[in-house]
């Protein structure tokens, strides 16, 4: 039905099953399957939903092919992984969140006996279709503790996309007709793990090393990756290049994780609190900061990722610039927090000298400022 999936050079990590997940349909075949599709009974997307689509679709979640039907719910809900097969042998992957699609009663009972739905967009438009479907109960309380591990108020993600869902959810094989856009400004640094791939490969890089930011980018995290770099070289590899971009989706370690392994990165540099989070109703840290970095050594299905360890920089006030944190002389050194940082942006302050470059910190304080305005 699709294109055959491209050869993966092996100067670059191997996608999780072994198959980088293309889920666009040829251009030759579009107009085809749009006229099946509006013939088709719809189920409507939500901004995630269709966000997800995009995920799915270009591979992030391979080997995963559509919105996971029951029994792969399953796995990755309990056992945050899948049991898939390579070249005829049994396998697991990493598959630490549930994707799926929730549907209401309305919608369940349009659908009726169809073994396939077209897919609508916010905007109603078709973009896909979802085959092969299957349709099973949406356990919210359970979907949301084995999550999250509480179901407190408040928690992040849950109110939008869970809570007010359906009871139902619908899984099966998904088609996108084309390559979802958002029309933003951004479409063009939104590459697929197939064009990260590509661009690795033109570059000849023998090792890709990936850095998650939630913050914008300052000096600390230059220094860091300079030295990432430079250790990788020591340890033998000649053009190490750097995969550095945030991801969409909930904030999951294991989930980062794996969708970098299909993004191409075979290294990953991991903080003392990669993917935390504050306590929705009391004053401190939902999970332990230490458990992210643990739990990635050891996630079923991550093996072939090496985690490399995140030194710590701070500014040094001394000699006025980021530089990794000595013990000895901790009273030279302040940390300044992603909070601090925006504080000083939105109040129309500066940062230290040398903690950002000028360009990039002129950038950030007109995009708050101008936030601010936008609030008046």
């Amino acid at each position: 039905m699709h294109s055959p999936s491209p050869i993966i050079k092996s100067s670059l990590i191997e996608p999780d099953g072994g198959e980088l997940v293309n889920l666009v349909v040829p251009e030759i075949e579009r107009a085809s399957r749009v006229l099946e599709a509006q013939a088709l009974p719809k189920v409507s997307l939500t901004k995630i939903d269709l966000e997800w689509a995009h995920v799915i679709s270009e591979g992030w979640a391979s080997p995963l092919k559509g919105f996971m039907r029951e029994n792969e719910y399953l796995q990755s809900l309990h056992f945050n992984s899948l049991k898939t097969t390579k070249n005829g042998s049994s396998i697991v992957v990493n598959m630490s969140l549930p994707i799926v699609l929730a549907i209401d009663d309305e919608t369940k009972e349009r659908i009726g006996c169809s073994t396939h739905v077209g897919l609508l967009s916010p905007n109603k438009v078709l973009i896909g279709i979802l085959r092969g479907i299957e349709i099973y109960k949406h356990n919210k309380e359970e979907r949301i503790a084995r999550t999250w591990g509480t179901t407190v108020d408040g928690l992040p993600y849950v109110d939008e996309a869970i809570s007010k869902g359906g009871n139902w959810l619908i899984g099966g094989d998904l088609e996108v007709f084309e390559p979802i856009k958002y029309n933003d400004g951004l479409d063009d640094y939104r590459l697929s793990p197939q064009e990260l791939r590509n661009e690795f490969e033109r570059r000849e890089a023998d090792a890709v090393f990936a850095f998650q930011l939630r913050n914008p980018v300052h000096n600390g995290h230059a220094l860091l990756m300079n030295d990432t770099r430079r250790s990788l070289l020591e340890m033998g590899y000649n053009n190490p290049i750097l995969l550095l971009h945030p991801l969409g989706g909930p904030t999951e370690v294991q989930w980062h994780a794996k969708a970098r392994i299909n993004g191409g990165a075979n290294f990953y540099i991991v903080g003392r609190d990669p993917a935390g989070m504050p306590h929705p109703t009391q004053n401190r840290d939902l999970y332990d900061p230490d458990h992210g970095k643990k739990l990635l050594s050891m996630a079923p299905g991550l093996d072939k990722l090496h985690i490399l360890p995140f030194r710590v920089a701070a500014y040094d006030i001394v000699h006025k610039k980021m530089a990794f944190f000595d013990p000895s002389r901790a009273k030279e050194f302040e940390f300044i927090s992603g909070t601090k940082m925006r504080s000083y942006a939105k109040n129309g302050e500066n940062p230290p000298e040398g903690f950002m470059s000028p360009s990039g910190w002129s950038v950030l304080a007109n995009y708050y400022q101008t936030l601010q305005t936008e609030d008046c």
